[in-house]
This record gives C-alpha cells, structure tokens and sequence, in this order.
C-alpha cells in the first residue's frame, strides 16, 4: 500500500483529526514544490528509513498534497487540492449576469475545471491493473459531462433572457434561490459521470494489513458516490449562504439605500464559504474507505480477511 495511504489508514478515520490534516495541506505554499522535490519527500516516505520527525512531517505533508496514491506520480499542478484559483472561478460563476454569454462562458470554466479535478483525483488502480491510459470512452464522457453541466448551470439565465422575466419575485427566485440545489446536483453529477468507470471495473481493495485482494465494482461505487455527495455539499453550501445572506441583507435600510453594497457583499461570502467548506468537504469521508466484506463481490469475499477492507476513495 502507498504511503499516503497508510497514512489516511493510521490517522484518517475521525472526521476532526482528517479536517485539522486537510486545514495543513491546503497551505498555498505548497504549490512552489517542484516536481522532483515532491517524488524525493514520496521516495523517503516508501524507503523505509528512519527519519527524525522534522523530515518525516515535511516530506508527508509534501506527499499527500501533490502526490497520486494509485500512481505515485505528481499530481498536475492546476488539479492538487491547495490549486487556490479555483475560487475566482466560482466565485463568477455563481454571480448574476446580465446576459446568457458570460453565465455559459464562467459556468464551462468551472464545469472543465472541476471535471479535470475529478479526473486527476480519481481512484486509477484499475488502470494501473490493467495497463491503459485514458480511453476515447472517457474523453468522449468527459467532454458530454462539460457540455451538460455548463448548459444546465446557465439556466437560470437563460429562462430570465428568454422568457423575458421581469417579476421581480420571479428573477429573485431564479437569480437566488435555483443556483443552490442547481450548484449541488450538477457538481454531484460531473463526480458520477468523470469516474463512472470505477463502477464498471472496479477499485483496488486491501485488507487490515494492506495487502491488495482484488478489484472491485462495489468499493468503486461506493467511493465515487461518497466523492460526489462531498462535491455537492462544497458547491451546494457555497451557493447557499451568500445567496441567502444577501436576500437577508437586502431588506436592511442601509442595503436599500446603496444596492453598490450587494456585490462586494456577495464576493466576500462566496470566498469566505468556499475557503471554509473545501477542507470540510474534503473531509467528510476517509480518504481510505471501508467496506464491510459482505458487501463485496462473492470471489473477494472467499479471499479476504477480516470483518473490513479498505480502498482508496479519491477526491
């Protein structure tokens, strides 16, 4: 079992302790690791050496903000989970536009971003099984899954063009109320169709003493399902608290009397929800899941030992 993995296994299981770990690895610092740094501090880790603690916390921390525990490679820069730019993204894209054309070009932005990031922290130990890269199957769900999700999340846009909306109730509605189950569904959504392959193929699962036993179709289900109810929550909170906040606010007289007060309002929370909710929503599931053995496939079940294994959930 990689180290990253032993790691989550040893001190991953209770929500707060995985919170405090995510909190240290978001550290935007941490992007000036070079590529060659990031598989020295993995290398030390999987070496077996006796290391004193000092070098030991700085080559984990390097490791398992940068590097791919199926692969061992180092993660792209742009899809490691301290990638901080993701913020300006969203934060335009759940704003409300004046026309269709800026809604579809920020929604496509943020609909290729997070598909690349579910793709690039997808669980590939089948891949690795099996020895493929990624298949024209893939690009082609990975290219339906844009395309969809960036169309549907400028909806509300496009029913108040289109349709000609001039209720003030109705606009709120659409511009306020329908980005927040829209933003959740549709980040659910791009996690279940980018890694719907390790549903097909299966995962690598291990057992107590991370041993691999075999691949299977449950554990990838369960992992990407778990991933995908952690995305909806991230964007889905991101979404509702400053949309919310500024129909609170907008009936406050100070607000009244200066509607400039409303966008620096709504960019400040958006940033403030996000900057919070990602290391809570990273950590809402074990990076190293558990699976009991009867939920397993009958030829794993007859191969493994213990009551648990374990598999790499992904992110």
């Amino acid at each position: 079992m990689d180290p990253n993995l032993l790691y989550w296994k040893a001190e991953g299981q209770s929500f707060l302790r995985r919170l405090k770990i995510w909190v240290n690895l978001l550290d935007p610092t941490l992007l000036l690791s070079s590529d060659p740094e990031i598989q020295k501090a993995h290398s030390l880790l999987g070496s077996g050496e006796k290391l004193n603690e000092k070098v030991r916390l700085s080559a984990l921390t390097i490791s398992l903000s940068s590097v791919h525990p199926d692969s061992g490679a180092a993660l792209p820069l742009i899809f490691r989970p301290k990638f901080i730019y993701l913020i300006s993204q969203v934060v335009a894209s759940l704003l409300p536009h004046s026309t269709v054309k800026p809604a579809l070009f920020w929604q496509f932005l943020l609909q290729s971003y997070s598909a690349g990031f579910n793709y690039a922290n997808r669980n590939s130990s089948s891949e690795q099984h099996q020895g493929y890269n990624i298949s024209l199957k893939q690009l082609l769900l990975i290219t339906g899954t844009v395309s969809y999700t960036t169309c549907a999340g400028a909806l509300p846009q496009i029913f108040i063009n289109r349709l000609g909306l001039r209720s003030l109730a109705v606009q709120t509605f659409f511009r306020s109320i329908l980005p927040i189950p829209l933003s959740a569904t549709l980040a659910f959504f791009n996690v279940l169709t980018v890694r719907s392959e390790e549903s097909e193929t299966g995962i690598q699962v291990f057992d107590h003493n991370g041993n691999p036993v075999g691949m299977s179709k449950a554990a990838g289900e369960k992992a990407v399902w778990e991933t995908a109810l952690s995305r909806a929550a991230l964007f889905g909170m991101t979404a509702a608290v400053p949309n919310l906040l500024v129909l609170l606010m907008k009936r406050v007289r100070p607000f009244q009397r200066n509607s400039l007060l409303v966008a620096p309002l709504r960019h400040i929370s958006t940033a403030l929800v996000l900057g919070l909710m990602i290391p809570v929503s990273f950590s809402l599931f074990p990076q190293l899941g558990t699976i009991k053995r009867e939920q397993l496939e009958e030829e794993l079940q007859a191969a493994a030992v213990g009551r648990h294994l374990f598999y790499h959930r992904g992110l």
